[in-house]
């Protein structure tokens, strides 16, 4: 029996945009790096550096048009994370690089060859963030946003279609005899021939199968229909838990649908995101929190908190030490819905003044935690050994300071406690992560 402890996975949330919330406005932000790919490779070489499992990349396909919020936060363009991870692959040879495509408004043929590609580009490092969008119905042809149940009724069929089509080839069907002038063994092509409700794909895909059999898949919902995506499919499951106890439940919770499926649930790594703020003292942490906290705007914020979460109310509208009144019993939201429940949560359980509640909901809903790198590896090990994560998605707003801080401070503190590894156990991310490779379905050693 093995005494190893185990080992913190650690992914990273890159914002597409560069940076975000007040992050723009401090003094140290470069200009232009919403456009600036030396930004984007900086980091990614830092984080490499510093033996990261993985970046993420989020992504939406609209702006809202609420033109105060427009005018103080870097929320109206970003980068197409397909776009983006193929160029850090190419400057990059170990971390996993992932990136968010919506299946709400792409096409699986698109995904499956685009995903197949970057595979391959980047040497088996590509791992696909497979969400439903938010919004943006406007900008595909619709009036308005598809509904939240449609919206997984399709993404359950959209991964039935990529991953078929990652299935055309079998590893061995090209194989390029030149005596013969066999290039193809058509008996290891396989033809999907998909006929469902949503979509009708023929293939075979016109791109080789990926290094990794599949990239790996990562899932952000944790409604009850995300929560089902990610047990039947997901591989990195991405989440918002405020507390030890809420972790333990979810990943539970998932483990236990996954098992249910008849997957393995060592299979499933679950990443809680973290929002770090770290110092050399307590104090000098809360300060760097407190710098970016007072170049944030609370009014936009509050109200785009407000109108994103379906409130009911606007909390900018309130005075800033007044207690947030209930939310409603009844309530739901055609965006998102897990988001939704976190925050109506919360308030319900700490009863917080307008005030705490904008410290709390800076980092987009997610923990934020404050504090020296011993402190930091104290939370981290406590979620770890509990049973409430695999790992962490930490979030970082984009400040190369903060990415500095935690890469020099809080990983070296991780790797003396043995909690985290000092060089990259494989050359996939599928390796570097424990997880399998995907055998083709169509193959005899898969039957």
């Amino acid at each position: 029996m093995s005494t190893a402890k185990p080992q913190i996975i650690l992914g990273a949330f890159i914002p597409s945009a560069g940076i975000m919330g007040s992050a723009w406005r401090h003094p140290q932000a470069a200009v232009d790096s919403f456009k600036d790919f030396s930004h984007y490779r900086w980091i990614a070489e830092t984080l490499e550096k510093a033996r990261f499992h993985a970046l993420f990349f989020n992504d939406s396909l609209n702006v809202e048009l609420d033109l105060q919020a427009l005018a103080r936060g870097p929320n109206s363009v970003r980068w197409d994370p397909l776009v983006l991870i193929p160029a850090l692959a190419l400057v990059t040879q170990r971390i996993g690089l992932i990136g968010t495509a919506s299946t709400t408004y792409n096409e699986p043929y698109n995904i499956a060859r685009k995903f197949a590609s970057i595979d391959h580009l980047s040497g088996g490092r590509a791992g696909w963030n497979l969400v439903t969008s938010l919004g943006g119905g406007e900008n595909f042809n619709l009036d308005a946003h598809v509904q939240h149940a449609d919206r997984y009724q399709r993404a359950e069929e959209f991964y039935d279609v990529v991953s078929g089509l990652w299935d055309s080839w079998e590893d061995d069907a090209f194989v390029q005899d030149k005596v013969s002038g066999t290039w193809l063994d058509t008996d290891k092509m396989h033809v999907l021939d998909h006929h469902g409700s949503s979509f009708q794909v023929k293939g075979p895909l016109n791109a080789a199968r990926p290094i990794q059999g599949y990239p790996v898949i990562a899932q952000a919902g944790s409604s009850d229909a995300g929560r089902a995506l990610a047990a039947r499919a997901g591989e990195l499951i991405f989440t918002a838990q405020h507390t030890v106890e809420q972790g333990v439940a979810f990943y539970t919770e998932i483990k236990q649908r996954a098992v249910q499926l008849g997957r393995n649930p060592e299979h499933l790594k679950v990443l809680p995101g973290v929002s770090t703020v770290v110092g050399h003292t307590q104090a000098e942490a809360q300060a760097k929190y407190d710098r970016l906290q007072e170049l944030l705007d609370p009014t936009s914020f509050l109200r785009a908190i407000s109108r994103f979460t379906s409130l009911g109310f606007d909390l900018s509208e309130l005075p800033f030490d007044e207690v947030v009144p209930l939310p409603p019993e009844t309530f739901d939201t055609n965006t998102h819905k897990s988001r939704q429940k976190l925050v109506f949560d919360l308030i319900r359980r700490e009863r917080p003044t307008v005030r705490q509640l904008f410290n709390k909901l800076t980092a987009g809903g997610h923990r934020i935690l404050i504090g020296t790198p011993q402190s930091i590896a104290d939370d981290f090990q406590q979620w770890l050994e509990a049973g409430a994560a695999d790992g962490f998605n930490v979030m970082f707003s984009g400040l190369h300071e903060g990415i500095s801080d935690f890469a020099e401070g809080v990983v070296p503190e991780l790797q003396r406690r043995g909690l985290f590894r000092h060089e990259y156990q494989g050359q996939t991310l599928r390796e570097n992560l424990g997880l399998p490779y995907i055998a083709n379905r169509h193959a005899a050693s898969a039957r």
